[in-house]
């Protein structure tokens, strides 16, 4: 029953993080860095905006330009992001987002972790509380009785001692 308690505790409070998370992400004001970095460059390269390495690059440039732009109308990141996802597809967001089938993708890490924490919790409070086994009714006088490996042990030592 305690057992029990401490999973669902530790499970509630697990959720109450991510959610916090995810809103604490979700408010933050945005920076033209944060939005670089939400942004994947077009050129084929496989980076970030902000992290784009070829010099003169066709599509960063122009990409950092509509970014200034955005943050000049004073738009904030989601309706940025949202700008950018209706231009250019989802494509072009370095992370899914947070609605619809990509919850799953935020989410499920964080619940896969959770749910095995717990099962680890429950089963190592089984095996701790485990009760030995008891013997059969034919046990004790079995246990009692030596054994032939008892015997010779038993002999040798005496042959030892003497």
């Amino acid at each position: 029953m305690r057992a029990r308690h401490l999973a669902l505790s530790g499970l509630l409070a697990g959720l109450l993080c991510g959610g916090a998370i995810l809103h604490g992400w979700a408010a933050a004001p945005p920076s033209f860095q944060e939005l670089e970095e939400s942004l994947t460059c077009q050129c084929g390269c496989g980076l970030t905006v902000h992290s784009c390495n070829h010099l003169q690059c066709d599509s960063a440039l122009p990409l950092r330009a509509e970014i200034r732009e955005q943050i000049k109308l004073g738009k904030s990141k989601e309706q940025v992001l949202a700008h950018f996802a209706d231009k250019y597809g989802e494509k072009i967001l370095s992370s899914p987002t947070r609605t619809g089938f990509n919850l799953t993708a935020w989410v499920m890490p964080f619940a896969l972790v959770l749910v095995g924490g717990v099962f680890v919790v429950l089963v190592v409070v089984r095996w701790t509380h485990r009760r030995p086994a008891s013997p059969g009714p034919g046990a004790k006088g079995a246990a009692q009785a030596p054994s032939e490996h008892q015997k010779i042990l038993e002999r040798e030592l005496e042959e030892f001692e003497s």
